[in-house]
């Protein structure tokens, strides 16, 4: 700072207001900028962050596999979102990922260790151990998603899964489909469970359980394997909706497999509108999911937390339109 102020010509208190937000003449903030840009000055973030009290970081905790994390593109765009909102802000987003109980206890430690201002946790299950680190910790938290058993002081965002799920099979259903199956991933997730909420109450009385393949992950090999027992418990099957595009895709070669037409033979939709619908053929028919916005609004829920000003504490959901192509 002593080198920026002698490069600019000001006093080291008007490079401090510059620096730290303040009030000076945009002439002076004009010197000092080119000064800092001369000089190569960078403010020491660790001795600021004792003073302030605060890191300047979020954390971004996603509860997947670390090869889900790195292959479903829904979770890359929510982190994209996220990532633009806090860097606009002035924050750093650190990356976690928690696929073993280990990982929990870690994450944990990490939490409550002051390493991060905030937190955006993405698919959390019903009772997860995160749910009540965060409740110890007291840390400015949103979820993306809406575990059943979230305390109702942390804020989230998300979409309606169960009403998704149900005009989709509706559209799926009024093509003339007649036997319905479904490939449901992660029912121990609020947009698992919500997903074969919303199957059933389109299907109301033809409703099958046993045309319900649950698969653990929203994977493309987990759909190939749901499909293929689909065909073995109901040869005849007309029409299928998977819980996402990725399940989607993977059903899709195994009907090929099989030697059936998509859309002639079998009708099939997936969820989410990701890369993966449009890869496809046919490209699927889909609900679109507005992936990055979920984690901007997720962002902004911390943020404002952070500043001490309102936010949705009930939490947010974000429409969900169909997107028809060629599958159905």
């Amino acid at each position: 700072m002593h080198d920026v102020a002698a490069a600019a010509g000001v006093s080291r208190g008007t490079v401090s207001r510059v620096i730290n937000g303040g009030y000076v003449s945009p002439r002076a903030r004009a010197a000092i900028e080119a000064a800092i840009a001369e000089v190569g000055y960078v403010p020491n973030t660790a001795a600021r962050n004792l003073v302030t009290q605060r890191s300047q970081a979020v954390g971004f905790v996603v509860l997947e596999p670390h090869v889900l994390f790195l292959e479903d593109p829904n979770i890359g765009a929510i982190m994209l979102g996220a990532n633009a909102t806090l860097s606009d802000a002035d924050y750093q987003m650190v990356n976690l990922v928690v696929d073993s109980e280990r990982d929990t206890q870690r994450v944990s430690r990490y939490l409550s260790g002051g390493f991060v201002d905030g937190v955006i946790i993405v698919s959390a299950r019903t009772h997860d151990p995160i749910i009540r680190v965060l409740a110890q910790v007291g840390i400015p938290a949103a979820f993306v998603g809406h575990p059943r058993d979230l305390d109702r002081g942390i804020p989230f965002v998300g979409i309606d899964n169960t009403g998704s799920a149900r005009l989709i099979t509706e559209r799926l259903m009024a093509t003339g489909r007649r036997r319905i199956g479904m490939i449901a991933a992660a029912v121990d997730r609020d947009s698992g469970a919500d997903r074969v909420d919303g199957f059933r109450a389109a299907l109301g009385p033809r409703f099958d359980p046993d045309l319900v393949a649950e698969v653990p992950l929203y994977d493309y090999s987990w759909g190939a394997k749901g499909m293929r027992s689909l065909l073995e418990r109901e040869p005849a099957i007309d029409g299928v909706f998977a819980g996402s595009d990725a399940l989607a895709a993977g059903a899709l070669e195994v009907l090929r497999e099989a030697g059936l037409s998509v859309p002639r033979d079998v009708g099939v939709v997936g969820f989410d509108d990701s890369a993966w619908a449009v890869r496809t053929q046919p490209q699927l028919s889909t609900i679109h999911q507005p992936a990055a916005k979920l984690g901007a609004q997720a962002a902004d829920l911390v943020l404002r937390q952070l500043r001490g000003e309102p936010y949705a504490s009930e939490g947010i959901l974000l429409p969900t339109p169909i997107v028809w192509r060629g599958s159905a």
